[in-house]
């Protein structure tokens, strides 16, 4: 049987729940996993050492790797060592402000992008540093993500969507509760991924960064294309914003899925779980969905998101995909589960 050729795009938390359930699929179906991976991470650990070091941030890029991470022994334990942080060193201030276990968070600094009272290491991810040293090393982070799969013996390949890193600016309306009325420009993915208020649109910053050549060569000799689930707004709507990979997206023959969260987030309050389908036509008018995977009970009524799935061309598929203590979490095998007769269909 060939190889079902599978692009997961998206960031953090998401992502890597997306990339463990592919990795249940992968036997069956023989899946051949590409993570394309956003590059706008600006706080905690990725954020200090985009702004000391320069080049991509590493903490959306090393979480995806660590998903796809090999089984055996060995490598289980270098993912475990690229997921370790440095605690503070003895006598100093816990680093704080993390919002999301799989993104690096934000932290009070100091002049050197260090969090104030700490040493130069306290709330680095390892596997950010190596990420940052192999980037050096390589010139290039393609080839870093390459080697640092090697490492990990990752059943899948880790692409960024970008060679250079992005901003993320968003248009909020009562970013103050103070002035509900008021729409501002928050700047940043970790203050838009924390704001209080309703984000009215967003943008990248450069407007048109150059795409990754070989996530292009990805979504053109795919066979599926999969968003979400993850943070809309900072983690699944910025890869419809990248010119050539739009284009890429729009013209592929590839069939696309997208996979809705189970609760809201703080930058998605307010959004319906219909607003999240509406927002992905409103950013990227020309593209067309084939299914839209959700899980019943987050859903609710299921009649406006059936309609919202249909106006993207998709049909709506219900599933029990979360963990079973309530949480709003995906369960990588449930997820994997539902997605293994959507992803092994004939057309």
């Amino acid at each position: 049987m060939t190889a079902r050729r599978v692009v997961a795009f998206g960031g953090g938390h998401g992502l890597s729940a997306s990339l463990r359930a592919l990795r249940h699929c992968a036997p069956e179906l023989d899946l051949d996993i590409t993570a394309v991976v956003t590059v706008g991470d600006d706080g905690g650990s990725s954020g200090r050492l985009r702004a000391e070091r320069g080049g991509l941030p590493p903490g959306d890029l090393r979480q995806a790797l660590v998903a796809l991470a090999g089984d055996h022994p060995a490598t289980r334990r270098s993912a475990g060592l690229f997921q370790h942080r440095f605690a503070a060193a003895p006598g100093g201030v816990p680093e704080n402000g993390a919002t999301d276990p799989d993104r690096d968070g934000a932290a009070p600094s100091g002049p050197d992008g260090a969090s104030a009272g700490t040493d130069g290491l306290t709330g680095h991810a390892v596997g950010n540093l190596v990420l940052c040293g192999l980037m050096e090393l390589l010139g290039d982070p393609v080839a870093a993500l390459e080697h640092a799969g090697a490492m990990l013996g990752a059943v899948g390949r880790v692409l960024p969507m970008s060679r250079q890193p992005v901003g993320i600016e968003a248009r909020v309306r009562g970013a103050d509760p103070a002035a509900p009325d008021e729409v501002r420009t928050v700047s940043g993915q970790h203050q838009v991924a924390v704001t209080t208020g309703r984000v009215e649109s967003l943008r990248l910053t450069p407007s048109a960064p150059p795409a990754c050549a070989e996530a292009i060569e990805a979504i053109r000799a795919a066979d599926w294309l999969i968003f979400g689930p993850g943070s809309w707004y900072t983690s699944v709507l910025p890869h419809l914003l990248v010119p050539q990979l739009a284009d890429a997206i729009v013209s592929t023959s590839a069939r696309r899925l997208v996979t809705l969260n189970l609760a809201a987030e703080k930058e998605t309050l307010g959004l319906s779980v219909a607003d999240h389908l509406a927002a992905l036509h409103w950013y990227l008018p020309e593209l067309k969905v084939d299914l839209v995977l959700a899980d019943a009970k987050a859903v609710g009524d299921p009649e406006p998101v059936e309609r919202a799935a249909e106006s993207l061309g998709a049909r709506l598929v219900l599933a029990p995909v979360a963990v079973v203590d309530g949480t709003p979490r995906h369960d990588p095998a449930a997820l994997g589960a539902a997605l293994v007769p959507v992803l092994g269909a004939d057309r």
